[in-house]
C-alpha cells in the first residue's frame, strides 16, 4: 500500500484528493495538511511514501516544505499547481520534488503519477524540461554538483545524462543509442548514485547547472 500525505490549503481539494486516493485500492491517505508547516510535521510523523504538495500555501510555501521534507525523509514529493506555467516549478524541482501536476489533472492520471513517483521515478515530461531550461537561463541558481562530480561518470553515462536532460524517456534513449531499455535504466541508476541525486528530475537540474548541456549551445 502506497502511503500518501495531502498538503493543500483548500479543504475541498484536500477532501477530493483524499477520496480519490482512498478509493484507489493500492493507495491510502495517512495525513492531511493545510499549510507547509503542517506538511513538514505530518511528513516527519507519518513517514508517507508520496506527498501531494500544493506550491502556494500560507505559513510556509510548498517549495520550502518540500526542501525540508526531502532533507529529512525518503518521501517523494509531487507538486500540485493551478497554473501550467507556474514560475515556481523550477524552484520546486531544485528543492527536491520528483515532478508536478496540474490540479485539474484527470483522476486516473493523478493516481498513475503517484504510483510512478512512489516507484522512484520522476514525473518530468519534455514540456516540463523545456520550461526548466527557460527558467534556468532566466535565473540560474547555485550549482548543487561541481563539474568534478561529472568526472566520475563514464562516457556512455554522460551520453545518457545529456539525453535525460533533453527530456527523452528511457525508451527513447534506448532507441537513440541502440541500447536495451534495461541497459538505459541501469545507466540512469548509476548516474543517480554517482551524482548523489534523488531522481530523474534532479539529473536534469545537474546537467544544466554544471554546464554539461546548455539551452543555446547543446551538450558540451
Amino acid at each position: 500500500m502506497i502511503r500518501v500525505l495531502i498538503a493543500d490549503d483548500q479543504a475541498l481539494l484536500r477532501g477530493s484528493f483524499r477520496l480519490l486516493v482512498d478509493l484507489s485500492g493500492d493507495l491510502t491517505t495517512v495525513a492531511e495538511a493545510a499549510d507547509g508547516v503542517e506538511a513538514v510535521r505530518a511528513a516527519l510523523e507519518c513517514r508517507p511514501d508520496v506527498v501531494l504538495m500544493d506550491i502556494r500555501m500560507p505559513s510556509m510555501n510548498g517549495i520550502e516544505a518540500t526542501e525540508r521534507i526531502c532533507a529529512a525523509t525518503d518521501a517523494r514529493v509531487l507538486m500540485l499547481t493551478t497554473f501550467d506555467l507556474d514560475e515556481y516549478v523550477y524552484a520546486a524541482l531544485r528543492a527536491g520534488a520528483s515532478g508536478f501536476l496540474l490540479k485539474d489533472t484527470p483522476p486516473a492520471e493523478l493516481l498513475a503519477a503517484v504510483r510512478v513517483v512512489a516507484a522512484g521515478d520522476a514525473l518530468l515530461s519534455p514540456r516540463v524540461t523545456r520550461r526548466l531550461i527557460t527558467a534556468f537561463t532566466r535565473a540560474p541558481g547555485p550549482v548543487p554538483v561541481s563539474r568534478a562530480g561529472l568526472e566520475t561518470i563514464t562516457e556512455r553515462e554522460r551520453e545518457v545524462l545529456v539525453l535525460v536532460a533533453r527530456g527523452l524517456s528511457n525508451a527513447e534513449i534506448a532507441e537513440h543509442l541502440t541500447l536495451s531499455p534495461a541497459t538505459v535504466k541501469t545507466h540512469v541508476g548509476r548516474l543517480l548514485t554517482k551524482l548523489d541525486v534523488r531522481d530523474r528530475a534532479q539529473l536534469v537540474i545537474v546537467a544544466y547547472e554544471t554546464g554539461l548541456i546548455t539551452p543555446a549551445a547543446g551538450n558540451r
